[in-house]
């Protein structure tokens, strides 16, 4: 197929949306949707699989535009293709309550499959579907699983750290059916690119395995980049990296190659100038017939592809419940009932309880996948007898993501939206760092993803305060839309993957490395409400408010203050966010508003005023000791923990 009349008067329309979107926001980034117009023009009539009337269909391509700064490129071409995306979306582009915002939102806009703009973390979650592709397709075939990921990368992308760790793993897996092409403008924000990069970025791909072309100047030969784009499809055993070098804002005769088209340059001579190059009427978000048809026929070119692969989906001789479970990412019928218990007075870290709970739930729960970033052990992520992701074994379910919690987080990120797969990661909770910017687009676009932070207290001893984490809680507790779970013992770590497991959207484990007691009162749903009272009192004097691995130490002093006449009502706050959905009566049953509350956590005081009058808290960095040790030192101690009662009772006159 050559670039035909038609061809190139379609590419010089979404031109000229990507042009009028941002003017009429008077915000935006105009050039690089122009310069890709003629791939995503080939891209959505040529090569893509999928069918605009119906965004879910689980065997369509997945496309990610990790260059998210330049969504009216795809606001385009969905609206075009006719996905459920209107011209008066594309004129309100960047406005309140749109669903076009400035840039891409899964879940706000059909056929967007992830959210973009934070560079290279669309590079991550293509990475992550393409692993959840292969891995569905190696356990329910290619009958039914045999889809492709495409993914535009820009410099910004490849600049970042995160796209080293995505594409050293995606190499290492042999990731065949992930397409990257990589935007070469030449252009950042700051100037060209020569500013600050001369990475040779084919060879450094080439480094970690990819299938790398380089296509030099062919960002308008249409026929150039179909090629390239089916040769990079059919490579099985490799992620590819095509090289094109395009040119910012083409074919604009005044800011072509010019930095400033990164983002809004375009004004209203520009914008008309340039259509008058085009061919085009000055006339904004101009939308012919013709154009719009060719783009609609495009649309419903998979819908024959859709109807067989229904039609192969109804026919499926396998286990179809176990496809259903898998691709919705569920238990399998009463698979609660697997969750392992623990009887009071036995002693486990809640990491190692955590372990066991994911082995025990493997089975019953087939979209699960586990691994650590290189603390698979360390972290209770092993999943036995499911075989190890890799290229030998695609349907393995352990997955070793290497010391890379940023591309582990971004990963996840992608599996979980792509569907049918389940993931779990871990680290140590102070690296959770490294998975923030992750984590937050987790929360934003509802990824059901769990993470397994643990050694989440100064507990973790020896290592010291580089690896002993004081702010991380409370950090991942202020982020809106993530579950944050720190169990007292094994049972309420059980309770708290019951939680997970169900949960609709993304979930932090905060497990401990030391051995806890397992305590009376903590089995069978007590986790519902967020929080519980452990020792209930008739007439209570203060109450200790405690999380995970503080919750026995509450326990303790309480008994301490027993023998003082002094009642203390304990309460194990493991979930934050799920208390404070609570209506009034419900926390105010637990945490009684008119009694003193002293909250015992291992980590920072910041927060802890919106429930309690006084915090036996850390607010410093910690110490290198045993880890017994510096707990102590730090007042986690039964002793001190009923002085700070007694003290805070006297200082609020309830007791000389």
């Amino acid at each position: 197929m050559t670039t035909s009349k038609s061809d190139q008067r379609a590419i010089n329309v979404v031109r000229g949306l990507a042009m009028d979107g941002p003017h009429a926001a008077r915000s935006g980034h105009q050039g690089t949707a122009m310069a890709l117009a003629p791939l995503a023009h080939v891209l959505w009539t040529r090569v893509m699989k999928y069918d605009a009337s119906d965004p879910h269909w689980p065997d369509r391509d997945r496309f990610v535009l990790s260059i998210g700064h330049a969504s009216i490129l795809l606001y385009s071409m969905l609206h075009l293709t006719g996905y459920d995306l209107s011209k008066q979306d594309l004129a309100d582009f960047r406005q309140w309550g749109s669903k076009t915002p400035g840039h891409p939102e899964r879940g706000l806009t059909d056929g967007v499959e992830v959210s973009t703009g934070p560079l290279s973390q669309g590079l991550g979650n293509a990475v992550g579907m393409a692993i959840a592709e292969r891995q569905l397709r190696a356990r329910f075939g290619e009958e039914l699983v045999h889809h492709h990921t495409w993914c535009l990368v820009s410099d910004g992308d490849l600049e970042e750290g995160l796209s080293h760790e995505a594409a050293s793993l995606a190499g290492h897996l042999g990731l065949g059916g992930l397409i990257c092409v990589y935007d070469d403008n030449h252009i950042t924000i700051d100037g060209p690119t020569e500013l600050s990069l001369t990475d040779q970025a084919a060879a450094r791909f080439r480094s970690y395995g990819w299938h790398v072309e380089e296509l030099g100047e062919a960002g308008e030969d249409l026929d150039v980049l179909e090629a390239a784009l089916w040769r990079a499809a059919a490579v099985e055993d490799q992620p590819s990296l095509l090289v094109l070098r395009t040119h910012i804002a083409h074919p604009s005769p005044t800011h072509t190659d010019d930095p400033a088209a990164h983002g809004y340059a375009l004004k209203a001579e520009d914008i008309t100038a340039t259509k008058a190059i085009m061919g085009l009427p000055d006339e904004p978000f101009f939308l012919p017939e013709e154009v719009v048809m060719l783009y609609r026929l495009a649309g419903r070119r998979g819908g024959d592809e859709h109807e067989a692969w229904t039609k192969r989906l109804e026919a499926f001789d396998g286990d179809r419940s176990l496809y259903d479970d898998t691709l919705a990412a569920r238990g399998r019928p009463g698979w609660e009932t697997a969750l392992p218990s623990w009887e009071v007075g036995q002693a486990a870290a809640t990491r190692v309880a955590s372990g066991s709970v994911l082995q025990a739930l493997a089975d019953v729960v087939p979209a699960l996948l586990a691994g650590g970033a290189d603390l698979t052990s360390n972290t209770g992520t092993v999943l036995t007898g499911h075989g190890t992701q890799s290229r030998d074994d695609p349907g393995g379910r352990q997955l070793y993501f290497g010391v890379r919690e940023h591309a582990m987080a971004a990963t996840m990120n992608g599996m979980a939206l792509h569907g049918g797969v389940l993931p779990v990661g871990g680290t140590f909770l102070v690296f959770s760092d490294y998975c923030r910017p992750s984590i937050r687009l987790a929360a934003l676009s509802r990824a059901r993803v769990i993470y397994s932070f643990t050694h989440d207290s100064v507990g973790v001893g020896e290592d010291g305060p580089t690896h002993q984490p004081i702010e991380q809680l409370m950090a991942l507790r202020a982020i809106p839309g993530l579950r944050v779970i720190r169990p007292a013992d094994a049972n309420e770590t059980a309770e708290a993957w019951r939680m997970a497991v169900a949960h609709d959207g993304p979930t932090a484990l905060i497990l401990s490395r030391q051995d806890l007691p397992v305590l009376p009162g903590t089995a069978g749903g007590q986790l519902d409400h967020g929080a519980h009272v452990l020792r209930p009192v008739e007439e209570a004097d203060i109450v200790l408010v405690a999380t995970g691995s503080e919750v026995h130490v509450a326990l303790a002093a309480a008994t301490l203050l027993a023998a003082e006449g002094i009642e203390a009502q304990v309460v194990s706050l493991a979930c934050w966010d799920l208390f404070a959905e609570q209506p009034d009566l419900v926390q105010d049953a637990i945490l009684p508003p008119e009694i003193p509350a002293l909250s015992v956590e291992a980590g920072t005081s910041l927060g802890w005023e919106r429930w309690v009058d006084d915090s036996v808290a850390i607010d410093r960095f910690g110490a290198s000791a045993p880890g017994a040790q510096v707990l102590a030192e730090f007042g986690f101690t039964a002793e001190h923990v009923a002085y700070r009662s007694r003290q805070l009772l006297a200082d609020l006159d309830g007791f000389a």
